[in-house]
């Protein structure tokens, strides 16, 4: 039997023809991503057509060499991804720090003057002014005690106790204690401290505002006191006295420890005081405001209230102290008095401490005049 040329001619064709197609499938396919248009896995394939059968025939009469593929890359459509450095991480500030007594010992005090408003006053020993100076960008105002004769005298400052800022007024209840030191011979500045009228409002967590109040006016005091022709000429710089009363007696002590050993802070007396632990005295102060005052305090961790609170860097202290308080204080408990007397005592610091039998939270009568004669004599041995 003699095959038609053209039956051999057709599977001839074909034999040329499908590798190149299935080449050209390949790389058709190796431009999509792996699995895109890929079909579902279920799918089942056609069936395979007998061409392996024709071609052996074939082959066997010419043999045809398949032509070679050759595979393309498959693209990737990700980015290559490039590990960056971490953001450097800013760390919280400290809310407690600028409130610690060695924050307040470190920063800077002074700058402006003190000034004299009017003349409010006057009686056979002194005159009395009113005053304003600069604290922490607030004007602060107050009054001041001057002896009519001589220069050179003493400073005493006199710091008051809490009045509720709506009755308070600039000649306080404290301006007696003002005026007796004045007849004593001491240039006498009495400031209203910040939050109390006229006094601007200020930051004033722990009180520690109102020491700044003091440590700015001593700064100032120092400086303008060697103005010749200033209102501050006749003071004696080098011999500061601090007074307080309530919660000016817990500020007295906190500026007295801030300064720790100056040695023109000659002496300090407080009186009724707060405590120089700030957890009493905000316990105090929470009860006292009906939960008003204190809650920012006393959330404080306890390691940044030690480092805030007086009562922990009694070391500090140079100038010696007289505690004064009645055992009568319904206000102030006497039992923190006694406590910071016992604590100063322990330390061999120098300290005189007296109580007052029956005597309230501030002092008339017999009690006040004998305290008086007490604190005058304390500070003219210092």
């Amino acid at each position: 039997m003699r095959l038609s040329p053209r039956l051999i001619f057709l599977p001839l064709v074909l034999l040329l023809f499908l590798p190149s197609c299935r080449s050209r499938s390949v790389a058709l396919l190796g431009t999509l991503p792996a699995g895109a248009g890929s079909a579902p896995a279920a799918a089942t394939a056609p069936p395979a057509l007998p061409v392996a059968t024709l071609v052996t025939t074939v082959a066997a009469a010419t043999a045809v060499p398949a032509p070679t593929s050759t595979p393309t890359a498959v693209p990737t459509l990700l980015p290559t991804l490039t590990a960056a450095a971490p953001p450097a991480l800013t760390p919280t500030p400290d809310p407690y720090a600028p409130y610690t007594i060695d924050a307040l010992a470190a920063r800077a005090y002074g700058g402006g003057e003190l000034q004299i408003v009017e003349q409010i006053g006057s009686t056979e020993r002194f005159a009395r002014y009113l005053i304003t100076y600069p604290s922490d960008g607030l004007t602060i105002y107050g009054f001041m005690n001057v002896p009519h004769e001589g220069s050179k005298f003493p400073v005493a400052l006199v710091l008051h106790g809490y009045v509720d800022p709506d009755q308070y007024q600039t000649l306080a209840y404290t301006t007696r204690y003002a005026d007796a030191l004045a007849d004593a011979g001491y240039f006498v500045i009495h400031p209203n401290l910040r939050g109390f009228p006229p006094a601007g409002e200020g930051d004033d967590a722990y009180r520690t505002g109102l020491a700044a109040d003091v440590l700015n006016l001593i700064a100032v005091i120092r400086a303008q006191s060697q103005d010749p022709l200033g209102p501050l000429r006749r003071a004696d710089a080098d011999a500061v006295h601090l007074w307080g009363h309530s919660m000016g007696g817990g500020v007295t002590l906190r500026v007295a420890t801030i300064l720790g050993d100056v040695p023109y802070l000659r002496a300090a007396v407080l009186y009724g005081a707060m405590s120089g632990d700030e957890r009493l005295n905000y316990e105090r102060i929470l009860e006292w405001s009906g939960g008003q005052s204190g809650s920012f305090e006393l959330a404080t961790p306890p390691e940044a209230l030690q480092a805030i609170s007086p009562i922990e860097h009694l070391e500090r202290l140079r100038a010696p102290l007289s505690i004064h308080h009645g055992d009568a204080d319904e206000t102030v408990p006497p039992q923190w008095s006694a406590d910071l007397c016992a604590r100063l005592e322990a330390l061999g610091h120098p300290v005189e401490c007296f109580t007052y039998h029956a005597a309230p939270h501030t002092f008339y009568g017999d009690w006040e005049e004998l305290f008086n004669e007490r604190v005058i004599a304390f500070f003219d041995r210092n």
